[in-house]
């Protein structure tokens, strides 16, 4: 039986092929080493607990959910947008949706409108929480739900600058920019705003944002009109999505102010003067509300419940300014054309703004 004394013998003996062995075999070792030490660290540096290294896989799989999500919603604007890639979106909370509440009202306002039922067929509505959106799905084809980090806030009702509702309209504003990112155009409408005529009649086509107003100067082009976002025609290009994010990002400059208000603020600033982008203000003739009722029922095409606090308010009123335009749309032609109506609200909204305007005084 052969005894070597040394490598050197070894080799000798073996030959070239064990030779490469001995050389391979450390390398490889080495190289998983190398390899493992690279994957501890990728794991520690994401992973502060040691606890949670097991949750490798969530990394992975929620970067696919994310996409799911995304996907999920450019799947709901396609199969809701009309020719020109345009839809029209709403937002709901758990107490907007109540069967009985804004929402049913809104929705009915579509129905009894003049010609206007077929934008149902282009509207997405955005809840805010899961209660709103399984209502949603219950009696409308294009729901989604936004995530949100503090569902419980955004499920109830969200008073007038209260933390909850900043979150909401800021969050709102956020996501419209995305919207304009996937290359969509939208009419934002408020779901207190009543659909009676097709507004895109009264829309200039040469504008970029276009709002209607708590009240109207006469000149679509001034900016000391008074705007109110929650009507709005947006189109998608770069110069609205650049508005977007500018306008969100205000909310940092302006922490204690809600979005209409902020946009007031930046309407004039230099930094949208030099985008060139052409922002125009829709007349109350057409795009009403309670602050300003449109006069004229044979023109308007929107009527919103501005002006008014209080989710009961709104729907008393909401209901009382559907009939009256019920009274008008079942009188005979002629008489429709030598009408001369006026609307019946607000009642309950007008006492409610008046009692918020002398608490506020009262401070």
């Amino acid at each position: 039986m052969e005894v070597f004394h040394s490598i050197k013998d070894l080799v000798a003996t073996r030959g070239s092929g064990y030779s490469n062995l001995l050389v391979r075999r450390p390398m490889q070792i080495t190289v998983f080493c190398i390899g493992f030490a690279v994957l501890l660290m990728f794991l520690i540096c994401n992973y502060p607990s040691p606890f949670r290294i097991s949750t490798i896989s969530n990394y992975f799989n929620g970067v696919s959910t994310k996409e799911k999500h995304e996907s999920r919603l450019e799947s709901i604007l396609r199969n809701a947008s009309m020719e020109n890639n345009t839809v029209i979106i709403t937002n709901l909370n758990d107490a907007w949706a109540e069967p009985g509440s804004i929402f049913d009202v809104f929705r009915e306002s579509f129905r009894i409108g003049n010609e206007t039922q077929r934008f149902l067929n282009h509207l997405v509505v955005i809840n805010w929480d899961q209660k709103a959106q399984v209502r949603c799905q219950a009696v409308h084809p294009h729901c989604y739900q936004i995530e949100s980090k503090s569902e419980n806030a955004t499920s109830k009702e969200a008073f007038f600058m209260t933390k909850d509702y900043l979150h909401i309209v800021w969050k709102k504003i956020e996501f419209l920019g995305l919207v304009l990112q996937l290359g969509y155009s939208f009419i934002f409408t408020d779901t207190d705003v009543m659909w009676l005529r097709n507004p895109f009649k009264h829309f200039q086509e040469d504008a970029d944002f276009q709002t209607s107003c708590d009240y109207f100067t006469g000149n679509s082009s001034d900016m000391n009109n008074a705007p109110n976002t929650g009507f709005s025609y947006v189109k998608s290009n770069e110069k609205t999505i650049w508005l977007y994010k500018f306008w969100f990002n205000s909310s940092k400059l302006y922490p204690n102010l809600h979005d209409q208000d902020a946009f007031n603020m930046i309407k004039i600033h230099p930094n949208i003067s030099s985008m060139n982008l052409k922002i125009r203000f829709l007349s109350t003739t057409y795009f009403g509300g309670f602050c300003r009722p449109s006069d004229d029922f044979n023109q308007v095409c929107t009527m919103h419940a501005n002006c008014c606090v209080g989710l009961d308010n709104k729907v008393n009123d909401l209901k009382i300014l559907l009939q009256d335009w019920k009274n008008y749309m079942a009188l005979p032609q002629i008489e429709k054309q030598q009408s001369h109506r006026s609307w019946t609200v607000p009642q309950l909204c007008r006492t409610s703004f008046q009692r918020m305007h002398q608490r506020h005084n009262k401070r």
